[in-house]
């Protein structure tokens, strides 16, 4: 276990059905906070931690952007794409948005056409005029490493990053956030898929990514692990990790066994949902809470690891 170099000191705390909650938050470990649904985990967190100077909270709400925003958009490594584009080709970077000067005229640079009809949804077509590209056809004749922006942006994660990676077509400031993206479990995600499209875990750690240059602070994460499968599991635990060495403080909201285990210290609420909840009933390491088994959680945790 990872020795803590402080603690977040909360005090009577009675967010929803907390009970004047008391409890010494470590600082620079991995903190995991447990408990039934409806427990009190997300009222003690978000209640008393969240918000709070230095605190960076990735949730899974949704991310601010039009069915524009893509990935590229949102964590800024198009900048320096386009521009890797435009200095290949001694052209204006503007041309490799579909936001901007590059843009199919017939759908703005939508790739789609939406018609609204009166009593109906909305209906989305494809432009025929760039067939879903986005992009004008000449600015489609620009490539670099022998792909073009819409090709580039049809890339997965993973294949974006060996794509950028130092070679023919390095560009170093792309490549370290796709590494980050990478690093989150998002490698399958496509560099122009539409925001829209992501599911709540999905947004929760492309947001991840984007915050992971930051420097000092407290993360906070909420059920990271929604939506992944085991092996990805495995890497979101190395990527935490790899926060606590580098001397930020990770808290959290979990119920995945794998999750508990690899903690440093365990705040666990209950001992049941709602008004039966809102107490700490467990504060301790991991190996305590299996040998204690004195909640529900210590009785999960302690079958998981085959205590």
């Amino acid at each position: 276990m990872r020795a803590p170099s402080g603690a977040l000191e909360v005090r009577s705390a009675s967010t929803h059905n907390l009970r004047d909650v008391d409890v010494d938050i470590p600082l620079g470990v991995l903190v995991v906070v447990t408990g039934v649904a409806g427990s009190g985990k997300s009222s003690l967190i978000h209640g008393s931690v969240a918000g709070g100077e230095g605190v960076v909270t990735v949730d899974q709400g949704a991310i601010k952007g039009s069915r524009r925003s893509n990935p590229a958009t949102y964590t800024g490594m198009l900048e320096p794409i386009r521009k890797a584009f435009a200095k290949a080709n001694g052209v204006k970077p503007a041309l490799f948005s579909a936001n901007s000067e590059g843009a199919c005229p017939a759908c703005n640079g939508a790739g789609v056409l939406y018609s609204d009809l009166a009593m109906m949804a909305g209906v989305a077509t494809v432009c025929e005029e760039c067939e879903g590209k986005r992009f004008q056809a000449e600015v489609l004749e620009h490539t670099f490493g022998g792909k073009d922006i819409d090709q580039v942006l049809n890339l997965s994660v993973a294949e974006a990053e060996a794509f950028f990676a130092p070679g023919d077509a390095s560009v170093p400031a792309a490549h370290k956030v796709l590494t980050h993206l990478a690093d989150v479990g998002l490698g399958y995600l496509k560099v122009g898929q539409p925001l829209t499209t992501l599911s709540g875990g999905e947004r929760q750690r492309l947001k991840l990514a984007t915050h992971m240059a930051e420097k000092g602070g407290v993360y906070v994460l909420d059920e990271p692990t929604t939506g992944l499968h085991l092996a990805d599991v495995e890497n979101l635990l190395g990527l935490l990790d790899r926060l606590v060495d580098s001397g930020k403080s990770v808290i959290v909201i979990e119920h995945h066994q794998a999750v508990m285990a690899h903690a440093d210290w365990i705040i666990d609420l209950g001992p049941g949902a709602g008004h039966e909840g809102g107490t700490v009933v467990f504060e301790g390491t991991p190996a305590d809470l299996i040998a204690g088994r004195g909640t529900l959680t210590g009785e999960h945790l302690a079958a998981y690891v085959g205590g």
